[in-house]
């Protein structure tokens, strides 16, 4: 491999010390957002081959690193792949800025817009983490607390410290949290379907897509909803996880008999060519509110994010066709 092939990710011998901040994460989560561009395969071969180590000794992927802690980091080099794909993408990725919704020292809301993954990987380039970070290269920590599927838009939490990463992931452990989702959904949804619970079974393909569907040797899920208004052929629902799984809210509308508009695993094509009449030209699923405490100060936050344009005539002309 000649020089032009390669790029040096990390010139020479680091020897990094573990912030309390940075405490508490494992070494092949830290060693991934410290070489970032490196892949994984990687930086499992230096792990397991001692050329990282902790305090002059070796360790496994999953030591949790400790305040105080010195970290050797080896010099690494990584196929060029050309132009950064994030660079190729500077007006999507500059977009990003005009969609936050709330920022402060320890955590960042963004209106995630449809059709931009949250990170990338599985044939994507680049995703809202990496443009974050490319915005904000003084950054010295921005992590996503939770995910949200590729064409699902609206609030998205992203931690600027560790110990909010770790106080926000509690929150979601204990269900403190509490998210609403906004779903155009096919049909008149009966009032009395206030819940779904439904286990889901999620299934990987070859190529990487995830399937999910609803199966007796699923994991238990749940997800309530409420009428937010009817139409001639068509109802916007509230939908509210109280179980976190992949693609949760579109497989229980559909197990529900009310698949969500433009849903392209779940939907069903009648409809969807029906809603793309209206103008719709996305998934009709959007993360529209949020209920946490601040991890630092405790206090309660009630953020909302404001459905796109499409969205919203979409809405308007099911308003007028009454």
């Amino acid at each position: 491999m000649t020089e032009k092939q390669t790029k040096i990710v990390n010139q020479t011998v680091k020897m990094l010390q573990i912030s309390e901040d940075e405490a508490g994460q494992r070494i092949d989560n830290y060693l991934l957002a410290k070489l970032k561009g490196v892949p994984k395969s990687l930086i499992y071969r230096i792990l397991r081959k001692g050329e990282v180590r902790v305090n002059k000794g070796r360790i496994k992927p999953e030591y949790k690193l400790q305040s105080g802690d010195v970290v050797r980091v080896p010099p690494v080099r990584v196929a060029d792949k050309g132009e950064a794909p994030i660079s190729k993408n500077l007006n999507k990725v500059a977009s990003l800025e005009s969609q936050i919704i709330f920022e402060d020292d320890c955590l960042l809301v963004l209106n995630k817009p449809s059709g931009i993954a949250v990170h990338g990987g599985s044939g994507l380039n680049f995703g809202v983490i990496e443009a974050l970070r490319a915005l904000r290269p003084e950054a010295r920590f921005l992590e996503l607390v939770h995910r949200l599927d590729r064409d699902t838009s609206g609030i998205l939490l992203i931690a600027k410290k560790r110990s909010a990463l770790r106080n926000l992931h509690e929150q979601l452990r204990v269900k403190t949290v509490q998210k609403d989702y906004l779903a155009l959904v096919r049909g008149q949804w009966q009032s009395h379907v206030k819940s779904v619970q439904a286990p889901l079974l999620k299934n990987e393909l070859a190529s990487g897509e995830r399937i999910v569907k609803v199966s007796e040797q699923g994991k238990p899920s749940e997800t309530r909803f409420s009428i937010e208004e009817r139409y001639a052929n068509a109802t916007l629902v509230k939908a509210s996880p109280i179980t976190g799984r992949t693609h949760q809210i579109r497989v229980h509308c559909q197990y529900a008999g009310h698949p969500i508009a433009l849903d392209d695993k779940y939907g069903e094509s009648e409809f969807d060519a029906q809603m793309r009449d209206f103008g719709l030209n996305r998934l009709f699923l959007h993360a529209f509110s949020i209920r946490l405490e601040h991890p630092k100060s405790g206090e309660i936050l009630r953020l909302t994010a404001p459905l796109d344009k499409t969205m919203k005539l979409v809405l308007q002309k099911l308003r007028e066709n009454q």
